[in-house]
């Protein structure tokens, strides 16, 4: 008497959704990102460059996928900020360590951790409350011009045989972003705390 396979869980299923296969991929690239950032000569300097673009394609066509075929799930929500806090963290930490981001410069990249950092925590607390804050279209702006600023930073010396003012325009992208990352971050701060707030409304009428 044969058996017929057992068919996947719910679990198993969600788990391995195309989205959250890219997402599993963006948090794989990270170590090879910094693996390949110290391999000598240029064309280490573009295969991380490359890496990096791979990643932050991916962190815009998960979203899309899932929604366009409604695969959206708790796993991918969680995960999918996590995976790039992760990437972003690696490459701001990789251009301090080589100086391409130096004095008063790292401060934009200080902006832009701390908000990464709050929101993470402000979101894993929503997220016991069942309650999620949607992204705004300047909150998408913001994330396009930062992953923008850490490709043109990325490619380094190797960046300016090709535009001279490669450095500069990176940098000033990175504050364009950390500006954003300022207003943004205080949006989402402000809309999150009013749902804190209300829970704890909650609590003390319960109690």
């Amino acid at each position: 008497m044969t058996t017929e396979p057992a068919a996947p869980s719910r679990t198993e299923s969600v788990a391995w959704t195309l989205p959250n296969i890219l997402t599993y991929a963006r948090i794989a690239l990270v170590p090879v990102l910094v693996g390949t950032f110290f391999i000598a000569g240029d064309m280490g300097r573009w295969i991380a460059v490359s890496i990096f673009v791979i990643a932050s394609v991916t962190d815009f066509v998960d979203g899309y996928i899932a929604r366009a075929l409604k695969q959206q799930s708790s796993l991918g929500t969680m995960l999918d900020p996590i995976a790039d806090m992760l990437l972003v963290a690696a490459a701001l930490l990789l251009l301090a360590a080589n100086e391409t981001i130096a004095g008063i410069s790292l401060f934009a990249a200080v902006i832009i951790l701390s908000r990464e950092i709050l929101v993470s925590g402000l979101r894993e607390f929503l997220a016991t409350v069942q309650v999620s804050v949607p992204v705004t279209r300047l909150a998408k702006w913001k994330t396009a011009i930062q992953m923008t600023a850490i490709t043109v930073l990325l490619c380094g010396p190797e960046g300016r045989e090709l535009f001279e003012f490669s450095s500069e325009l990176g940098i000033t992208l990175l504050w364009i972003a950390a500006m954003l990352t300022l207003y943004t971050g205080y949006d989402y701060f402000r809309a999150g705390m009013h749902h804190v707030i209300a829970a704890d409304d909650h609590e003390d009428t319960g109690r």
